[in-house]
């Protein structure tokens, strides 16, 4: 994968919302103000019962967006309305840390995000968990550039974690705002 030089600054920009966000709050520690630790991506795949064929594209998809070897799935538990049995492989996933999260943060904030059909802005209020924590949901991984059209059989839904440390909702809110995610206004 290559560097962004986006990405730079996506680091930077993240580096001075910190530093605003402890001095505005009175954060001495720099080990106490919130830190974004990983970037955790899903997709999970029902139509894999039947067809075990898309889930190695998924899967590959999967690669190609995360710049590393996405893992697959498997059921812990049977349900019968989905037709899936204990240990039958229903997805993919991948954790990433690092440059390769630096890289992917960059390419949904600037590139993936406002390709969006008729949007209109991220929804503060539905993504946030107690402990900060942000997640997204994307219903197509159509919408970054390494996935090339010709390939793509069928949309397959992205789900995107963005776990954030040592913070709040608020504080989430504030940091991922200040670099530059497009949210609506509350």
């Amino acid at each position: 994968m290559s560097e962004v030089t986006l990405q730079t600054n996506v680091r930077e920009a993240y580096q001075t919302v910190v530093k605003e966000l402890s001095e505005k709050h009175g954060i001495k520690n720099h080990l106490a103000a919130p830190r974004i630790e990983k970037v955790c991506l899903n997709m999970g795949v029902g139509r894999a019962v039947q067809d075990a064929n898309i889930l190695n594209v998924v899967a590959d998809h999967l690669s190609q967006l995360a710049g590393q070897k996405s893992t697959i799935t498997l059921a812990r538990k049977a349900v019968s309305n989905f037709r899936s049995r204990e240990g039958m492989k229903i997805g993919a996933r991948v954790t990433l840390r690092g440059h390769r999260m630096w890289g992917f943060l960059d390419r949904l904030i600037h590139l993936a995000i406002p390709r969006i059909k008729d949007f209109r802005g991220i929804n503060p209020r539905g993504g946030f968990d107690k402990q900060g924590s942000f997640s997204l949901g994307l219903k197509e991984q159509a919408l970054f550039p390494e996935i090339s059209l010709d390939r793509l059989d069928h949309n397959q839904g992205l789900h995107v974690n963005i776990v954030i440390r040592n913070t709040n909702p608020e504080l989430s809110y504030e940091l991922l705002k200040g670099m530059g995610m497009p949210f609506r206004d509350r």
